[in-house]
C-alpha cells in the first residue's frame, strides 16, 4: 500500500459543512428524526457520536428504533466477515421497513464502505439505500445528505485520504464518560488485519488539540475518558517533536480528570517509559489491554506481528512490576493459516501463565487483500471450532481464578446503570476494567462509588457500598 500523507480538514471545509447543515434544516421535507446502528470497535462507536452530533445540529430528533426513524445509517465495521453480514443483513431487514415508511432515508458509511468498490457493490445490490460513503468523508455528511435530498439518485463519495477533522460537533453516548480519539489509522499491516487499508496510514492528533478537548470535557463533567486508536503506543509519530504516548499521558493525568483509559496497544511498541507513566500516574486506570492473537512464534512472525512470546511475556512481567494487580485484557485468533494443534497449545500454555482478566477470542476470517486470505493451509472450520471451545473453557477458569484477587478489596465503580437482574443494584466498571454490582438506584447512574467486593458471580463482581472518603486503591 503506498504510503499516504494525512490531510487536515480546514477550517473553510468545516464552514462549508455548517453552511450545507443550515440548508438541509431549511428544507421543509428533510428527515426529521434519525438512529445509527453501530457495528465494531470504540473507534466506530466515537465516529457515530460525531455522526449523530451532525445530524442533531441539522434539526433531527434521536429515534430509539430503526422503526421510528426518518433516517437510518448504518456505520459498519469489515474487520470480521460476521460484523459485515450482519450489517448487510440488517440493512436488506429495511427494505421491508421501507414499506411502511416510503420516506425513509437509509445510509451506509464506516469501515466496509472505505474497501475498494465497495460502495457501488453495495448502491447496485441494495437499490433502496441512499448514501455510502466512506470513513475519510464522515465529516462531510451534511453535504451529502443534501445531495441525497435533492437528488433521485444514490450518492457515493468514498475518497481515497487520511482525514483529520478536528471540532465535530458531538453527542456522547454518556455524559460521565467519553471518547477522545488520538490518531487514526495503522501501520502494523498485520498479514490478517483489513484497517491499514480502509482506515489508512497513522496520523496522530496535535496534541494541544487532544489536551483542549480534555479539558473542555473535564470541565463539563466528565469523570472519565478512553483515549482511543489502532495502536496508542505509537501515537506522536509524524508530528513536530515527535511527542510519545507517554508524555501525552503524562499531561493527562495533571488534568485531574478522575479516570482515564486507552486502546488499543500493540506489544512490539509498548516502552519502558510508558510502563513507568502507568505506574506513577494519579489518573490513569490500572487496566492493560494488550493483545496477543498468539502464543507461537511461528504464527506471530506469518502474522507479522514483530515480537515474539519471550517479549510478550517479559513486557506482561514489567507491566505487573509496576503496577501491582493490574487488569490485563487480550485478543486471541485461533486457527490461523497453518496452524497446528502444537501451536494452537502455545496459545493455550501462554493464557494459563498470564491469566488475563477477560480476553476476546476470535476464529480467523479471511479478509479479501490482505496476506492471510492467499496463504495455504487454511484451518478446517470444525478444527477452529473445536480449539476455540477449549481456548474458552481454559479462559472462562483463568478469569474466574483472576477475578478472585478482587474479594474482599475495596474498589470505586463509576455507575453506568441500573442493574438488569434488580432496581435496586446498579452495575457499571471498577478502575481495573471488571464489571461490578452494587446496591444503588437511577439517582447513583455517573456517580463514582467507593464499594467492597463481596463476591464473584459469573463475570460480575458483587460488592456492598462502604463509607468513608475515598483513600488508597489497593489490587
Amino acid at each position: 500500500m503506498a504510503e499516504r500523507k494525512p490531510v487536515m480538514v480546514t477550517e473553510e471545509q468545516l464552514r462549508e459543512q455548517r453552511g450545507y447543515m443550515a440548508q438541509v434544516l431549511a428544507m421543509p421535507h428533510r428527515p426529521r428524526s434519525y438512529h445509527v446502528v453501530t457495528y465494531g470497535c470504540q473507534m466506530n462507536a466515537h465516529d457515530s457520536e460525531k455522526l449523530a452530533g451532525m445530524l442533531s445540529d441539522m434539526g433531527m430528533a434521536e429515534a430509539s428504533t430503526r422503526e421510528q426513524a426518518d433516517f437510518v445509517i448504518f456505520n459498519t465495521c469489515c474487520v470480521r466477515d460476521n460484523a459485515e453480514r450482519r450489517a448487510l443483513g440488517n440493512v436488506t431487514w429495511l427494505k421491508e421497513v421501507r414499506k411502511q415508511n416510503p420516506n425513509l432515508m437509509i445510509a451506509v458509511c464506516g469501515c466496509m464502505i472505505q474497501q475498494p468498490g465497495m460502495a457501488e457493490k453495495i448502491i447496485k445490490q441494495y437499490r433502496f439505500v441512499d448514501l455510502a460513503f466512506g470513513t475519510s468523508n464522515l465529516y462531510k455528511l451534511p453535504e451529502l445528505l443534501l445531495r441525497a435530498l435533492q437528488s433521485d439518485r444514490a450518492v457515493v463519495e468514498v475518497e481515497d485520504e487520511d482525514t483529520i477533522a478536528e471540532a465535530l460537533p458531538v453527542k456522547r453516548l454518556r455524559q460521565d464518560a467519553a471518547y477522545i480519539t488520538i490518531m487514526y489509522g495503522c501501520d502494523n499491516f498485520c498479514s490478517y488485519c483489513i484497517v491499514p487499508y480502509v482506515r489508512g496510514r497513522e496520523r496522530s492528533r496535535e496534541m494541544s488539540a487532544i489536551l483542549a478537548e480534555a479539558q473542555a470535557l473535564r470541565d463539563a463533567g466528565v469523570k472519565e475518558i478512553m483515549l482511543l486508536g489502532q495502536n496508542v503506543n505509537s501515537y506522536g509519530r509524524g508530528l513536530t517533536g515527535e511527542p510519545t504516548f507517554a508524555q501525552l499521558l503524562r499531561e493527562l493525568d495533571g488534568l485531574d480528570i478522575p479516570r482515564i483509559r486507552f486502546m488499543t496497544s500493540h506489544p512490539k511498541d509498548l516502552s519502558d517509559e510508558l510502563i513507568e507513566v502507568m505506574g506513577t500516574s494519579r489518573h490513569i486506570l490500572p487496566q492493560f489491554h494488550l493483545p496477543v492473537q498468539s502464543g507461537n512464534d511461528e504464527i506471530l512472525r506469518r502474522m507479522n506481528r514483530r515480537y515474539d512470546r519471550a517479549r510478550y511475556l517479559e513486557r506482561v512481567r514489567r507491566l505487573r512490576e509496576a503496577v501491582p494487580g493490574i487488569g490485563l485484557t487480550t485478543d486471541i485468533i485461533v486457527g490461523f493459516p497453518g496452524e497446528t494443534e502444537e501451536q494452537f497449545q502455545d496459545t493455550m500454555a501462554l493464557v494459563d501463565e498470564v491469566g488475563y482478566d477477560s480476553a476476546f477470542t476470535f476464529i480467523y476470517s479471511p479478509r479479501t487483500g490482505t496476506k492471510a486470505a492467499s496463504m495455504a493451509e487454511q484451518v478446517p472450520e470444525a478444527v477452529a471450532s473445536d480449539r476455540i471451545q477449549r481456548l474458552i473453557a481454559l479462559q472462562d477458569r483463568r478469569q474466574r481464578e483472576a477475578m478472585a484477587r478482587f474479594v474482599g478489596m475495596e474498589e470505586e465503580v463509576l455507575v453506568e446503570g441500573l442493574s438488569r437482574r434488580s432496581d435496586k443494584a446498579v452495575s457499571g466498571k471498577g478502575r481495573h476494567g471488571v464489571s461490578i454490582t452494587c446496591p444503588g438506584t437511577a439517582d447513583d447512574v455517573g456517580q463514582l462509588l467507593r464499594v467492597r467486593v463481596t463476591e464473584i458471580k459469573n463475570n460480575t463482581l458483587m460488592a456492598e457500598r462502604t463509607d468513608g472518603k475515598d483513600g488508597e486503591h489497593h489490587a
